[in-house]
């Protein structure tokens, strides 16, 4: 019974673990695109047909919703972001599934990677850009972002396809007593 109860515990500990990986990865990936790589002064580096680093200072948030171009704007994108960073880890810390944990985990990290670049830049450094000619089936991104999308498609797979078998109980209502 112990063990059972270990289980969540260590799934969640495991989550923390993750979301510190993705929150690692992403300030590793920004510093060494903007230090050795300088894509900030170089603006764009071409590496595939349709894949390109190319170098964005988001002012707001997925879709270029919320810019926040003032000092008190981006203190309140902070704020904002920072309250459902904590929501996703209090949810995070309650769930019981490995799975659901793994991908709040991975919106935790992202969530915590861009706000870092929000506080200490101002903007949030996006790069990724993903295009097809003219064509650019979605915003310049970064790995952050990414990881936000993955965990809430995964969030989203799972409520929709994982439905709770109701309770099968013995109907005795239509038997007469003997």
């Amino acid at each position: 019974m112990a063990d059972a109860a270990a289980s969540p515990w260590r799934a969640r500990a495991m989550g923390l673990v993750l979301a510190l990986v993705v929150y690692a990865l992403d300030q590793g990936i920004k510093a060494w695109l903007l230090g050795p790589l300088r894509l900030r002064d170089v603006g764009v580096i071409d590496l595939l047909p349709i894949f390109d680093l190319r170098w964005t200072a988001n002012q707001g948030v997925s879709l270029g919703l919320f810019t926040a171009d003032s000092t008190e704007g981006r203190i309140a994108l902070i704020a904002l972001t920072g309250v459902i960073a904590l929501f996703v880890l209090v949810w995070m810390l309650r769930e019981r599934a490995a799975a659901d944990i793994a991908a709040l985990a991975l919106v935790l990290g992202g969530a915590l990677g861009n706000i870092t670049d929000r506080y200490l830049l101002g903007h949030v450094t996006d790069y990724a850009d993903l295009h097809f000619g003219e064509f650019r089936p979605f915003l310049i991104f970064n790995f952050a972002d990414a990881a936000i999308t993955v965990g809430v498609l995964i969030i989203l797979a799972r409520s929709l396809l994982s439905r709770d078998k109701p309770e099968t109980t013995a109907d005795t209502s239509s038997k007469e007593p003997i």
